[in-house]
């Protein structure tokens, strides 16, 4: 008896432990700063909050009923059950913990109250470049939580998917934002197509298209297992032009290992192969332009001669057919878009360096000081700020940062 009272009470301490460690996960205002929860929009934080507390409750219920076996156990039988029901619990606890901290450190990246301007400046350009896509469809548009870490690339974990915890669906496609390109975040529209392709099912259907119109099995294969990436850079080519272009370029022009680099199983296309892709993008909206130099600098700097052999071979399949890749991107028509294809919805012609130099033209100065302009141009502001980054304007005057528009935008959502 004497074991069964040693047992019992070791258990006890462990499920003590673990269960009101579950009831902090419901402390909000603990895990994420009270600053950083005003900082984001009402719908974003009562969605956000709905969840994360659900995550907690489904937890705290579940230790509830450990408890409760515990104080059922009578013999050792059952306190060997009960343990086994405390290292599955352990193992759930760490899941929802998981989750929670994943919002949480998100969320405090909005403690300063510029960044959080900033973001949520972020998260109506995000949610602006989804709904433009998906409510002419009829599909609902997820809210979008962006937030700031570090490195290269940014990243999204989408909206409708089960998390670590296995709860309820993610409801919010929560976005990354690497901070070196927080002057001209195109590649948070690139992730935001990866959220519209994910709720359209385009990315089963391009990778069909793809396999069967380009013709050669092997390289029509090689491309078709490219469609996720290529699906978001086509999104974020028609929401910001050319700027996308230059800089998904400044990103991966790196050193030559790097731009050749061809890895199995990886969903980018290889990186030389990537920007040409653009180019040819640019080349079908419209004609020739700026970007057949970018082109010509690009094979300057990285020589086929300098590429290991086997992808210097899939460049050297590859380029004569990237018109039809871009043509077969962009200008498909798909299931998942009701019949259409994505520039039957978006017209890249929107954020032409012709329209966007007559966008700037036509609104002067107010475009980047008029809180009604920069609400309701700002995706094609953002495709301008990529394209003329560091450029002055026509008139000679320096062009405002970046900064300055979205921080005006972050204050008109938040007062809206």
């Amino acid at each position: 008896m004497a074991d069964v009272v040693q047992l019992r009470r070791h258990l006890a301490r462990q499920v003590n432990h673990w269960t009101r460690a579950a009831g902090r996960l419901a402390q909000l205002d603990d895990i994420a700063n009270a600053a950083a929860w005003k900082e984001m929009e009402q719908y974003l934080g009562v969605a956000l909050r709905g969840h994360l507390r659900g995550v907690a409750e489904r937890t705290m219920r579940r230790g509830e009923l450990l408890r409760a076996a515990l104080l059922a156990a009578e013999s050792e039988r059952d306190l060997a059950a009960v343990r086994r029901d405390l290292i599955a619990f352990r193992r759930h606890y760490l899941r929802a913990e998981t989750t929670v901290d994943f919002f949480a450190d998100a969320i405090n990246t909005r403690t300063n109250p510029v960044q959080g301007a900033l973001l949520r400046a972020l998260d109506t350009l995000a949610h602006r470049s989804m709904a433009g896509i998906l409510e002419p469809l009829g599909y609902e548009t997820p809210v979008a939580l962006t937030y700031i870490d570090k490195g290269l690339g940014a990243s999204i974990l989408k909206a409708g998917l089960r998390l670590w915890d296995g709860g309820a669906l993610n409801p919010a496609a929560a976005i990354k934002v690497v901070r070196h390109n927080l002057g001209r975040p195109t590649a948070l529209v690139h992730e935001a197509g990866h959220q519209v392709a994910h709720i359209a099912g385009w990315n089963d259907e391009l990778a069909r298209a793809l396999a069967e119109g380009l013709g050669a099995a092997p390289l029509g294969r090689v491309w078709a297992a490219w469609a996720s990436e290529i699906s978001a850079d086509a999104v974020a080519f028609v929401h910001t032009g050319y700027g996308a272009v230059l800089a998904l370029h400044d990103v991966l022009a790196g050193e030559a290992e790097f731009v050749f680099q061809l890895v199995g199983g990886d969903p980018h296309p290889l990186s030389y192969l990537r920007i040409e892709l653009g180019v040819a993008m640019c080349r079908l909206a419209w004609g020739n332009g700026p970007w057949d130099e970018l082109s010509q600098d690009w094979r300057e700097a990285y020589p086929l001669d300098a590429a290991p052999a086997d992808a210097r071979a899939l460049i050297t399949a590859s380029l004569p057919i990237l018109p039809a890749v871009a043509r077969l991107t962009l200008a498909t028509p798909t299931r998942g878009f009701r019949g259409r294809s994505l520039v039957d919805i978006v017209s890249p012609d929107r954020v032409s360096p012709r329209a966007l130099a007559e966008l700037e033209r036509k609104l002067g100065p107010a475009l980047y000081i008029s809180s009604h302009w920069i609400w309701t141009e700002a995706l094609r502001l953002l495709a301008l700020t990529a394209l003329a980054d560091g450029d002055d304007l026509p008139d000679g005057r320096s062009r405002p940062p970046a900064q300055d528009w979205m921080l005006r935008l972050g204050g008109v959502q938040q007062a809206a």
